[in-house]
């Protein structure tokens, strides 16, 4: 086991890459997908479950943690990874988009920002340097940066000042971040849809230097069109010896389209959120068991899907457990979803060792082209 944290970079297919993140905690073979586990817990699911489904790597969110139970109280408890029953690497976010997304009364200056918890209405600053505090309290094995992240459609002077203030803030990350042996700090490029702003940020960060590098800043409301314009530029524009990560992503078709342009690691908490709403995401698509077409259906959601749920259980009785409200249908429904997002990660890291992405990537897509399965 590596006492140290490092990249190695084994194939590439085209701009797709696969590779190995070592930490002390264990591998993570990229190109990754990491569960969230938000408020140090995957929803509905047994931390076995989730490394069961093949998960090298989960998120934890620091501005829930924070809040609820406090960075402090995991800390007195043994860090994160002993609090949740989780001994492979933990990677967090800084806090800075949940506060702009879900806080209340918030306040942004150059210092950081304060802001009411929208739990008890409390009231807290985040800055750079708490923001290190806290993710050194929690332990988690990759730290990110604290940066801002505006909205998008956005206009340039918008863009350009939240860039520069969020590499003033990368600095200060680091400053205070220190020297942790076995432990990451990530820097996250921003600068919207803007090539040129993208260029600076990449810079700015390079000079600073970081373990590895996030394409933040996307996947906030501008669609998928604008993004993959980005990801023609964006990754190309960090070093190529160091993990690449687009943070809060995605959907199965973004994820593909992602790695096809060189990224290697992608969170989101669709699967589990698909999962607790009755919807499952397979190899045909996306299935709503909500439907009235599924409650005399006995086959299973995907024939070829090998987890828990497509082995023992049927699409009548996914339906049924959905409708009547039970937990298990949260539980059957999350786990197909964490299985397949990791089925399609192993899909792309043995068609990028073979040289085979682009073929890949065509029969995944024609076979998303299908739709679902005929009904009964």
């Amino acid at each position: 086991m590596s006492t140290r944290f490092s990249f190695s970079l084994q194939a590439t297919d085209g701009r797709a890459r696969s590779g190995v993140i070592s930490t002390p905690r264990g591998e993570i073979r990229t190109p990754a997908f990491m569960p969230v586990g938000t408020a140090a817990t995957v929803k509905a699911m047994m931390p076995e479950s989730v490394a069961a489904t093949g998960a090298d790597i989960l998120l934890g969110n620091t501005y829930h943690l924070m809040l609820r139970p406090t960075a402090e109280r995991i800390a007195r408890l043994g860090g994160l990874h002993q609090f949740m029953n989780w001994q492979k690497p933990i990677l967090t976010d800084s806090g800075g988009f949940q506060v702009m997304s879900l806080a209340e009364l918030r306040k942004l200056t150059e210092e950081g920002v304060t802001f009411r918890s929208h739990v008890d209405g409390s009231k807290h600053k985040l800055t750079p340097e708490r923001s290190m505090e806290i993710q050194k309290l929690l332990g988690s094995d990759i730290v990110m940066c604290f940066d801002e992240c505006p909205a998008l459609p956005a206009d340039h002077t918008r863009i350009a000042e939240s860039m520069r203030l969020s590499m003033r803030w990368a600095q200060r990350s680091r400053d205070a971040f220190g020297d942790r042996q076995g432990h990451a700090l990530f820097g996250i490029q921003q600068g919207g849809d803007v090539e040129e702003l993208r260029a600076e940020s990449a810079e700015a960060l390079k000079g600073i230097e970081f373990d590895g590098y996030a394409i933040g800043g996307l996947a906030v409301g501008e669609g998928q069109e604008i993004m993959f314009q980005v990801l023609d530029y964006a990754p190309g524009q960090l070093p190529v010896d160091k993990p690449r990560y687009l943070m809060g992503v995605g959907k199965p078709d973004d994820i593909v389209g992602a790695v096809k342009r060189g990224v290697d690691m992608m969170d989101c908490v669709l699967p589990s959120r698909s999962g607790r709403t009755g919807q499952a995401w397979t190899r045909r698509g996306q299935v709503n068991l909500k439907n009235a077409r599924h409650a005399d259906d006995p086959r299973p959601l995907d024939e070829q899907c090998t987890c828990p749920t497509c082995r023992h259980y049927s699409r009548a009785y996914l339906h049924h457990v959905y409708r009547a409200g039970e937990m298990i249908s949260g539980m059957l429904l999350t786990w197909h979803n964490l299985h397949y997002f990791q089925e399609l990660m192993q899909g792309m890291r043995d068609a990028i060792a073979a040289g085979r992405f682009d073929a890949w990537e065509e029969d995944f897509h024609a076979t998303r082209d299908q739709g679902d399965i005929e009904r009964l």
